[in-house]
């Protein structure tokens, strides 16, 4: 773990940030930034959601556990750390008064999708929020798998023109308050199709859909595309993924210099050996 915490250390240093090791007993483990001086109101408890347009699919606890989706209300480290680690993040978000938030990683086994649905369940089970998972990642896309689910729509659709956003989007049955955006397949010039006029158009839409959402968006690792560089300037900030014996130093060093210009929330260890009782 000494060569990823070294890398950090020395890509706090080249963005000028300060980070602090507030890692939960159980991974993931997050590095945070430093937090703004004024915090933003938070809003109030939302009451129950009922769906219409948006479509309901079942998934199975067989399908999630194949998967490493957990059960946010779960008493176990797994639960634990992510809950934890949803806690940090709506307070930097809460305190800037960010809804949007990218999550990246340098490279491909990183745990970046893994980490993003279960980040995105546990925000959802904060009552103060909805919460969108948009699988901005045009290149490989799998967020609908993780759930078991096989979207007749998608994000690619929208972006073609091919589909409205309402026809696109899936509630998962059991975890109340998230909406996801699944992607159907790869598309072609991704990265200008993600920063032009159709996705500043579809972010947009988003965005003013529902003022109390968070929308999480999972894009295709930094160092194996330019659709995650392209598309940071839509958000209002990242968390980096990273993994311990699989993410090469120079290759968070690269990715922490690619995304200077966007503000980071924190940075999380995937698979730490040195965690016992943790995720991965």
């Amino acid at each position: 773990m000494d060569r990823i915490r070294k890398a950090l250390d020395i890509a706090r240093q080249q963005r000028d940030h300060d980070f602090d090791d507030t890692a939960p007993s159980a991974a993931p483990a997050m590095r945070q930034t430093a937090p703004a001086p004024a915090p933003a109101s938070l809003p109030r408890a939302l009451g129950p959601i009922t769906y219409t347009q948006t479509r309901v699919f079942a998934t199975t606890p067989q399908q999630l556990e194949a998967n490493r989706i957990i059960d946010p209300s779960a008493n176990n480290p797994a639960a634990a750390a992510f809950r934890m680690l949803r806690t940090q993040v709506l307070q930097r978000m809460d305190e800037n008064g960010w809804r949007t938030m990218a999550v990246l990683s340098p490279g491909a086994d990183d745990g970046k999708t893994t980490t993003a649905v279960n980040l995105a369940l546990c925000l959802a089970n904060d009552r103060r929020h909805t919460v969108l998972l948009v699988d901005a990642d045009l290149k490989k896309p799998s967020v609908a798998a993780a759930f078991g689910l096989n979207p007749e729509r998608g994000l690619d659709d929208v972006l073609r023109g091919e589909a409205d956003i309402g026809e696109c989007l899936y509630h998962p049955d059991g975890f109340d308050r998230l909406v996801i955006l699944p992607a159907r397949g790869p598309l072609a010039n991704s990265s200008e199709v993600l920063a032009g006029p159709s996705g500043r158009a579809v972010v947009a839409e988003l965005r003013n859909r529902y003022p109390e959402r968070l929308l999480l968006f999972d894009l295709p690792p930094i160092l194996h595309a330019d659709d995650a560089v392209a598309f940071l300037p839509l958000v209002d900030c990242g968390l980096v993924i990273v993994a311990e014996r699989g993410t090469r130093r120079d290759d968070l060093l690269r990715t922490m210099e690619l995304v200077r210009k966007t503000p980071i929330v924190g940075t999380v260890l995937n698979r730490a050996s040195d965690i016992t009782a943790g995720y991965g």
